[in-house]
């Protein structure tokens, strides 16, 4: 895996991970030539590796996750387009109905898509998953995207849209999106579809829980009652009747008490108790969450 950083940042990082050291120092401690790593690296001429990345992250204590501009197999520059691209004739062995995939599953509900689009002149086939620049850039970069690699073998490619302020996680692969549908997403619009928990989730309490963690994570949010009630509440929002419905019956099974609909599109858990329970047994993975809740509690 490749990331590539935004311009100047890479040249930033390991000059901030050089420091006092001399190059050949740092090219030891990396164990990389330092030639290399004092040219062509920090002069951006190519991009450092995953393990790299980590390695300076290490040594800087610094986190550089929110200038990740893009994550790029590393065979990307040697991959062709259209038909005959490796997206689309990889082999990607079915997954398994565990734990992993029913929370990449909720993930999906709530900020993904899963796109079926073939005709004479065009074959894709893309899981994308959105999120913003810089809230959820931690959780995109790395949560979602070692979740991806641990079910289907390998990473998302990461990109960015400044001028938009949105970023996604994308995975291309037609062994990929056929093995979603079989799994019960549908492909195309959500909203349209009327897509719902699969039922093999709803049938399992452990994937039902990370399920719900997904759906949170991308589609929740944590916030004070009122200016006046500063009591917190966890909120789900969706557009899509049958997910609205599917994840507050799975709230009212696990006895969190879920508010009524509002509004035809949300829900709130209130509770003082279930929002602790909440946080002890479902819990947050997105850190925007468990930033705020740190925030809003003290």
């Amino acid at each position: 895996m490749r990331i590539r950083l935004e311009k100047g940042k890479q040249r930033e990082l390991i000059e901030q991970a050089k420091m006092n050291l001399t190059w050949n120092q740092l090219g030891k401690r990396v164990n990389l030539n330092s030639h290399y790593l004092q040219n062509e690296l920090r002069n951006e001429q190519k991009l450092i590796s995953e393990e790299l990345f980590n390695h300076l992250l290490s040594l800087t204590k610094k986190d550089y996750s929110c200038f990740i501009a893009e994550k790029l197999a590393d065979n990307w520059g040697r991959s062709k387009g259209g038909k005959n691209s490796k997206g689309n004739t990889k082999v990607i062995s079915p997954s398994k109905k565990n734990i992993y995939l029913a929370e990449l599953i909720g993930i999906i509900l709530g900020d993904g898509h899963v796109e079926k689009r073939v005709n004479d002149t065009t074959r894709c086939y893309t899981l994308k998953i959105a999120g913003h620049i810089k809230n959820d850039c931690a959780y995109l970069s790395y949560y979602v995207s070692n979740l991806i690699k641990q079910i289907y073998g390998e990473f998302p490619s990461i990109r960015k849209d400044a001028n938009y302020g949105v970023m996604w996680a994308v995975l291309h692969g037609r062994g990929v999106v056929e093995d979603l549908t079989n799994k019960g997403l549908g492909t195309g619009n959500k909203k349209k579809n009327n897509q719902g928990i699969p039922d093999w989730i709803k049938e399992n309490k452990s994937f039902l829980k990370v399920c719900l963690r997904g759906l949170i994570d991308t589609d929740g949010s944590i916030h004070r009652i009122s200016k006046k009630n500063k009591n917190l509440r966890i909120c789900f929002t969706s557009y899509i009747p049958q997910l609205l419905s599917d994840a507050r019956e799975a709230f009212i099974c696990a006895e969190y008490f879920p508010s009524k609909i509002i509004k035809d599109n949300q829900f709130f858990i209130t509770r003082k108790e279930n929002i602790a329970r909440y946080v002890k047994e479902i819990g947050f993975a997105n850190e925007k969450h468990l930033k705020r809740l740190e925030r809003l509690g003290s």
